[in-house]
């Protein structure tokens, strides 16, 4: 892989870019995929407010970014083009098996039609190794502008969206050791995604354990309810009441079933229980900001 861009930036395995200006401009690129950034928009990455020599500055980062390109691989520069023109910019010249991040789209993908098939454990395989290519979280070596904030958003969120199909093969496929610890290693990280306490009130139902599938829908209760002000959702109590009847296969059903409608949305779109902030209702998500690379 030649850019890595899941996490902090690395290219040529663990180079590093130092400036963050110039992290920033390779960055932008690299979320393109070799289509063009114009001068407006570069300058609009960098800085929400440009200053008056935005233009001037972008061109010196830019001779900056080529010779630390070119200092990890003679002639690496060469991949970035100058677009002349009425939109003048840049953009560099790579291929999908090059960035990790259309990689990573690539297999999640995959990952959610081996699903919908009904062939979970190729899902696993996937989507594990989708997840792998993550190294933390995108955007913490970058300014925080509203143009990488959107970004960053987006990417969280198919992170995300992808865990939920990966726990819901592992559910599926009886492989449910850990599984319980993952999830809640996840929820963690994003307390208001409601598929996600679904999935781990369904492995207790699985398991057997009714009461610790009843303590975790009253933890999701308390997000929901106290928390955002939200009506506990059909899907939320259907759960509940198998778990009040100790009916693992009624909860593995509910989970294969609401595989079947995720199916059916575009991959990365926001639905019931999708974090956006701090809103859970259904609401169409911020596309993922990355032309053509979502296909």
């Amino acid at each position: 892989m030649l850019f890595r861009i899941l996490g902090h930036l690395r290219f040529q395995e663990e180079v590093e870019v130092r400036s963050p200006m110039r992290r920033a401009i390779l960055t932008a690129l690299l979320l393109r995929s070799g289509h063009p950034v114009g001068m407006t928009e570069l300058a609009e990455l960098l800085w929400d407010d440009p200053p008056s020599s935005a233009r001037a500055n972008i061109r010196s980062h830019f001779t900056g970014l080529r010779r630390d390109l070119d200092r990890a691989m003679p002639g690496l520069s060469d991949r970035i083009k100058t677009c002349r023109g009425t939109q003048s910019g840049y953009r560099l010249e790579v291929g999908p098996d090059e960035v990790d991040l259309p990689v990573f789209l690539q297999a999640s993908r995959q990952g959610r039609a081996h699903l919908a098939r009904g062939d979970a454990d190729r899902a696993i395989a996937v989507l594990e190794d989708a997840l792998a290519l993550w190294r933390g979280p995108f955007g913490q070596d970058l300014p925080m502008t509203r143009w990488f904030d959107a970004h960053a958003t987006g990417l969280r969120n198919g992170r995300l969206d992808t865990y939920e199909d990966l726990f819901t093969a592992l559910l599926i496929a009886g492989r449910t050791e850990m599984l319980s610890y993952r999830i809640e290693t996840v929820i963690a990280e994003a307390p208001y995604r409601q598929r996600l306490w679904e999935l781990l009130a369904a492995v207790y139902c699985v398991q057997g354990d009714s009461a610790g599938a009843l303590s975790v829908l009253k933890r999701c209760r308390t997000v929901l309810v106290e928390d955002l002000g939200l009506d506990v959702p059909p899907s939320v109590e259907a759960i509940r009441g198998a778990a009040l009847t100790w009916d693992g296969d009624e909860a593995l059903r509910l989970v294969v079933r609401a595989a079947s409608c995720r199916a059916q949305a575009p991959w990365g779109e926001v639905g019931p229980g999708r974090e956006r902030g701090r809103a859970l209702p259904a609401v169409p998500a911020p596309r993922l900001p990355f032309h053509e690379a979502t296909g």
